[in-house]
């Protein structure tokens, strides 16, 4: 075993944010309450590193979940969100299944970075933390890589980087696109979030 095989060096992802790799997250819901409205999609975008050291996003993992047993699901939210749950390319998993699937992208990012632990990055980030703890929580999921309940908000960082909150102004006045028609889809907001975030992080001084 040569030297650098004992002591890997150290990947600048998890030196950047003290073994947290951010990982982007959005999720579309029937309604506010995440003890009571069904999860009904989800998206997670890994943050990733280009060549020369920037943030950027890594590979999107998302799907489409039926609504579990005893979730609720408020006629409204889905006039917003604008998702048929009984549309015939849905595709959607049950709970256990969708968040293995989404599970697995971000553990396999984490293992690529050398980070112990995923840190979500959402705007409004704990609405969809939320989500997804009780997601987790009613299927007794094990290998939940998510911090429980510390997270990074775009909504801060947007606020202090360009005095907007809301997602499609932060977005246009960090200069990237917004389609309103694509809003309100996981993996739309989850990728412009990533983008934003990205684009913040970025232009931050390296600590």
């Amino acid at each position: 075993m040569t030297e650098s095989d004992a002591n890997p060096p150290v990947s600048p992802m998890s030196k950047r944010f003290r073994g947290f790799l951010p990982v982007v997250v959005d999720v579309e819901t029937g309604g506010f309450d995440w003890n009571r409205h069904a999860l009904l999609e989800i998206a997670a975008v890994p943050v990733d590193l280009d060549e020369n050291g920037a943030f950027v996003l890594g590979e999107t993992a998302a799907a489409h979940l039926v609504p579990a047993p005893g979730t609720e699901i408020d006629p409204k939210s889905l006039e917003v969100t604008g998702i048929r749950l009984d549309h015939p390319f849905r595709l959607a998993k049950p709970e256990k299944e969708a968040l293995d699937h989404v599970f697995a992208k971000v553990r396999a990012a984490m293992k690529k970075h050398g980070c112990q632990r995923a840190i979500l990055v959402g705007h409004n980030a704990h609405f969809d933390l939320n989500f997804l703890n009780a997601a987790v929580a009613r299927t007794e999921h094990k290998r939940n890589p998510f911090h429980p309940f510390s997270v990074f908000d775009t909504v801060t960082l947007a606020g202090v980087a360009y005095g907007q909150t809301v997602l499609a102004r932060a977005a246009a006045a960090a200069g990237l696109d917004w389609n309103a028609d694509d809003a309100h889809s996981a993996v739309y907001d989850a990728e412009q979030t990533a983008r934003l975030f990205c684009k913040i992080v970025n232009a931050w001084p390296k600590p």
